[in-house]
């Protein structure tokens, strides 16, 4: 394993596990919401597993895993809202 193979992994594995920080923060107060994140939990586990065998492929499947974490944006952004507002 090369030198930059080894920083890739570093990178991957930290954003494993900001990925699963971000589904141990989930709420699960409610039925529905216990369920969502126990299927959050379950996809992360299997991305995590594809990390073993194949590093880029689970690294493109991470990217589209927190892309579908981020919150929607508090503030809808309309013709009248500038960018510095």
């Amino acid at each position: 394993m090369a030198a930059d193979d080894r920083l890739d992994d570093d990178e991957l594995a930290r954003r494993l596990r900001e990925a699963h920080r971000r589904v141990r923060m989930l709420p699960a107060g409610e039925p529905g919401q216990a369920a969502e994140k126990e299927r959050l939990a379950r996809r992360h586990l299997a991305i995590c597993d594809l990390a073993k065998r194949d590093p880029e492929r689970a690294a493109a499947r991470l990217d589209a895993f927190l892309g579908a974490l981020e919150p929607p944006p508090d503030t809808p952004r309309d013709e009248e809202n500038t960018v510095g507002d």
